[in-house]
This record gives structure tokens, sequence and C-alpha cells, in this order.
């Protein structure tokens, strides 16, 4: 195939696992298709660890937890620094804090898979987050007196503290606290902008707490200082049964609110755009967000200088410390940190797959836009469908697992917008200014012959690479070449041989395909194979991400940044003429014949 001549391939991963003892699957188009390798085990989510379907009722007369301040967002605050005061003269080492929402977490939202109501004494939620008690006061057991605080978001109800003693395996309730509450829990928060169907349309994606029968949703938005225009938005949302499986159609589920997309459309091309989110109430009054600003995409084949981070698998984490803080996934924050950091250095952002780990607790979902809300509310933030995001048994995924925790795609397809046909085929193509990106979905289907894989073919084959050189497939699962998941850059290669000699320049045709897993956003990293890759250049065992630089039709940057510190630790450069991208490779042009 043409393309193939510059056909950077980005893979991003967490994960590759053997679907029913099959043998391998191998294609054209994907080198030597999919690399099989044992299920890696993860250090299971923070939340599960709490036995909370065990829980028992014991409030204890002299234990006591008090949490303040009672109300909060006064001034429109997403997020405020709660402490939570407790005495419990039993106190033990084992003892822990549960954050509970809404407050009264009791057997009105019991649900089994069976649909048989268990019997009370049953705590139905799991906590949205958690503390041992001595997190910040180590001699508690001593005292049976500790104070420790939280970082609360705004999720659209309220929240209530307990005391549990007897660890996470067989807890027992002995306290709980007073309720508190945002001043507008229902506020329109955390926007995630996404690229419409067309080059000229960003979308703006939220969560509140209003249905349509209470407000309407919309976006004002327009140029700064400028009349402004107004676009109404969808609303979506999703139920405990539109879940596969537990926990997230038992204790870990949480009402997700209403999720709500506008298109603004007909943009103009690298144009500078304010916008904010609101809700028309009946009364004729309107709840509005903050102000926020984006630029708007170059126009296809515009030449600029165009910048894109591209990273898999970061999770979320919290900052206050809460569930066992850079034991799950440790290097979250310090990827969204640099991100943020680094905001006027880049122009958007794709997400390949693992975004929060959720895997069925789905108060993680708020969490993790809260999280990214300072990037996603400013850049485009493109996600695609990971293990952790879709696979379930009897869900319709490829891959017969439990990664999804019973989510099987809803959260991740409701929660994010994409400019796929199907958002439930979570296939789809996008434009940038010079770059053209087809982004697969892993956990379907893409043998030879299946749906997407004739979709990848059309998508890589309809490019106009005079316009756009800078061809970007991504998917979530690595392919022939890998040895690690975190990250790895291969030589371009081309049936087992390496193409080129080159390390950091490549010029005029490639002859290969340049294999790039970039899979160290934040989750735990995986050791590198003892087994000698000849085909790698590069190998790096800690978190990071790439950025991608087209300074012109000719010249791209690659790097390969570290989240530690920012700093370039592998790059290489492709400059090329129009003629180079058109050149046949291989078995890649057809025979010709001179006219008669």
């Amino acid at each position: 195939m043409k393309s193939l001549v510059l056909f950077l391939y980005l893979v991003l991963s967490s994960f590759v696992y053997t679907v029913n003892g099959n043998a391998p699957f191998y294609s054209r188009l994907v080198s030597n298709g999919f690399e099989r390798r044992p299920h890696t085990p993860i250090d299971e989510q923070p939340l599960a660890k709490i036995a909370i379907h065990k829980a028992v009722n014991a409030l204890h007369k002299s234990a006591f937890i008090h949490a303040n301040p009672s109300i909060l967002g006064y001034k429109g605050e997403d997020a405020e620094w709660i402490n939570v005061n407790f005495e419990y003269p039993e106190a033990t080492n084992d003892d822990w804090i549960g954050v509970f929402s809404p407050a009264k977490f009791n057997t009105s939202d019991c649900y089994s898979e069976t649909g048989n109501r268990p019997e009370a004494p049953y705590i139905c939620t799991a906590p949205i987050k958690y503390k041992f008690a001595n997190h910040s006061t180590p001699d508690y057991a001593n005292t049976g007196k500790a104070t420790v605080s939280f970082r609360i978001i705004n999720q659209r109800a309220d929240f209530s503290f307990a005391l549990f003693t007897g660890g996470l395996e067989n807890p027992k309730l002995v306290a709980v606290s007073n309720p508190i509450s945002f001043a507008n829990p229902k506020a329109p928060l955390y926007p995630r902008l996404a690229h419409g169907k067309a080059w000229d349309e960003m979308t703006v994606t939220w969560t509140s707490g209003y249905n349509i029968d209470e407000a309407a949703p919309l976006v004002e938005w327009g140029w700064k200082d400028q009349t402004k225009s107004l676009s109404p938005a969808g609303t979506l949302t999703f139920k405990r049964g539109s879940m596969c499986g537990a926990p997230a159609r038992t204790v870990g589920w949480r009402d997700p609110g209403f999720i709500h997309t506008s298109f603004l459309k007909n943009l103009w091309p690298n144009t500078m755009y304010e916008y904010r989110m609101g809700h028309l109430l009946k009364n004729g009054s309107t709840v509005w967000s903050k102000t926020y600003s984006f630029k708007s995409s170059p126009y296809p084949g515009q030449d600029s200088l165009q910048r894109v981070i591209i990273f898999g698998d970061m999770g979320k984490a919290e900052r206050d410390g809460s569930n066992e803080y850079a034991n799950y996934q440790p290097g979250s924050l310090i990827t969204t940190d640099q991100l943020i950091k680094d905001l006027d250095n880049y122009d958007i952002v794709f997400h390949i797959g693992d975004l929060p780990y959720a895997n069925g607790y789905v108060s993680q979902w708020d969490q993790f836009t809260s999280q990214v809300e300072p990037i996603s509310s400013v850049k485009p933030y493109m996600i695609a469908s990971g293990n952790h995001e879709r696979d379930f048994p009897n869900s319709g995924s490829f891959y017969d697992t439990h990664d999804s925790g019973g989510e099987c795609g809803v959260p991740a397809e409701t929660m994010y917008y994409v400019p796929a046909e199907n958002r439930a085929k979570f296939w789809y193509s996008t434009d940038y200014g010079m770059f053209h990106f087809c982004i697969a979905d892993s956990e379907h289907d893409w043998r030879e012959g299946s749906e997407q894989y004739a979709w990848i073919e059309k998508c890589l084959a309809s490019v106009d690479r005079q316009k756009q050189p800078w061809l970007i497939f991504s998917a979530h699962r690595v392919l022939g070449y890998s040895s690690n998941d975190c990250y790895e850059r291969s030589c371009p290669i081309y049936q087992n041989q390496c193409m080129n000699s080159e390390i950091s320049h490549y010029s005029g045709t490639v002859n290969g395909t340049i294999h790039v897993v970039v899979g160290g956003g934040g989750s735990h990293l995986s050791a590198f194979t003892e087994i000698n890759t000849f085909w790698s250049l590069y190998k790096d065992y800690d978190w990071g991400f790439v950025k991608l630089t087209a300074f012109n039709h000719s010249s791209l940057l690659f790097e390969y940044k570290k989240s530690v510190d920012g700093e370039v630790y592998d790059n290489f450069t492709i400059t090329r003429d129009y003629r180079d991208v058109l050149a046949c490779v291989h078995d890649g042009c057809e025979a010709t014949t001179l006219a008669t």
C-alpha cells in the first residue's frame, strides 16, 4: 500500500491478552498483527479492595465524626478541601474513613445481579474515596482522635463521611458525619472539547445535574469582546441496567448525572473563541459555568506550526492522597500536571485508551473529568477505546475479559464525544491541519475481512497526501513489534527487517513503518522482555508522552518526553517531499504498461 511510505504508526497499550487460547491473528495491513502475551495483572482497583457488601451496622455511642464546612462552592468553586474530625475509643490502625455520596448510603440502592434485594443491614454502594484513619495522625490508635482532609469535587449530590473499623475486608460502621453539599450541586462542570465530524466544528461536552425537563442546555460562544452566539445541546445519560455486570451494576454504581454535547459550527481556522456552558431554567434565568477559551483547528492542509500530544493508560489519582495514592495509577498526576504546565506549547491531545481505570466504579469518571479539565476545557481531548473502558464477557467486545468492571464501554461512549459514525464502534478519523488521524478501536474485531479492517483501509487510502503528509494511525493495543507497554520506538521496519540504518533523522523514502508504544501515561509500568529485540531503537521504563510537531509539509519532529520533568529523552525528524510520499515501496505499487 502506497501510504506505508509515510505511515508513522503509533500504538498505545496497557495489556494484550490471549483470546480463548486461539492462535495469533495476523494481518497484512498491520504488519505482524496482534502480538500475543499472557494476561498481565495490575493491582486491584482501590475501591474494589473494600468488601462493602460485608459491611455491618455497628454504630458506637461514643464514636463521633464531623465534617466542616457544610456548604461548599459559595463562589462557584467546583472543588474544595474538607476537614473531618473524629473520635473512637476503640481505635485501631485498620480503621478508615469513607466518603459517600449521596449522603444517605442505605438499602434503598441495593441491587444484585439476580434482582433479589439482600437483607438488611447492608450498605449497597462503595464510597467515592477513602483514607485510613491514621493517615495524618500516626498515634491515632493510642489517642482515638484524629483529623483527615479530603478534596471534594462537585458530583451533583450531597456527601457524608463514615468511620469504619474492621479494616477493608470486614468493615463495621461505627459513626456517620453530618451531610455537606455544594451551593449548586447541579452546576454545569468539567467541559471536554473534541473535534466534530467536520474540520470547522468543535464539540463541547459537559456534566450537570439538570435534565431537559428542568432546564435547557446550551453553549454561549464567539470571539472575545464580540456578540456571542447560542447553540443548543443534546442530553444523554445511562442507567444501572445499561451496564453489563458487577461492580458497575452493583456496589460500583452511582448516578452519572446528565451529559450534554453542543456543536459549535462554521468556525474560522486558527481563531480564538470563548465559550461557557449554561442551563436555561423554566423561570427564565440561566445558570452559567465559568468562561473558557479554545483555538479552532487549522484548515486541512494548512501550512502552519501544528503540535500534537499522544499517550495512553493515564488513569486518575486523588490529590488529597486518598485511595492509596501512588499505589494504583502512580504517574497519573505527574503526567496531568506536566501537560497543564505546558498548555501553551501544544494544540490537541489524543488519549488512546484506558482513561480513569474506573473498572466499574462509576464515581471515578467524575474524578477523571475533573482531573483533566484544565486540559480538556481548552484543547481538543480526543480519546480511543481501551480494554478498561470496553472489555467484559458477553458484551460484544472482541476480548472476553473483566477489565471494564461491567462498564462495557457505556460511560466512555457517553462521557466523551468522538466523531465516529457509530459511537458504540469507537473507530474514527479526524483532521488537524497537515495531520490526518486514523484512530482504531482495538477492542472490536479488526482482523482482515472485518468491518473495522475495511474502514482502516479506507481511512489510510483516502488521505490527500499532498495536503496532509503526516498520517498517524493509533490504537490501544500493541501489534507486532514491542517488548514492553511503557515506551519503545522501532526502526522503520518491513517484514521483520529494519529498512533504514538511521536513528534520529529520516529523509526521502523511508521504506518501512515506525512503530511506537507510548503507554506510560500514568498506570503501572511493565518490565521489558529479556529477548533481544533488534528492531528497538529506544526503550524507557518511565511515565511519559509523545509530542509531534509539524513545521510544514516537509518537516516533522517526533519527541518522547518524560512526565517528571517535561524534558526530551528520545526524538527523531522526518524530512521529505511530496514525491517521497507517493513513492512505491516493495509490493505496494500496481503493475503498469506503456500506452499503445
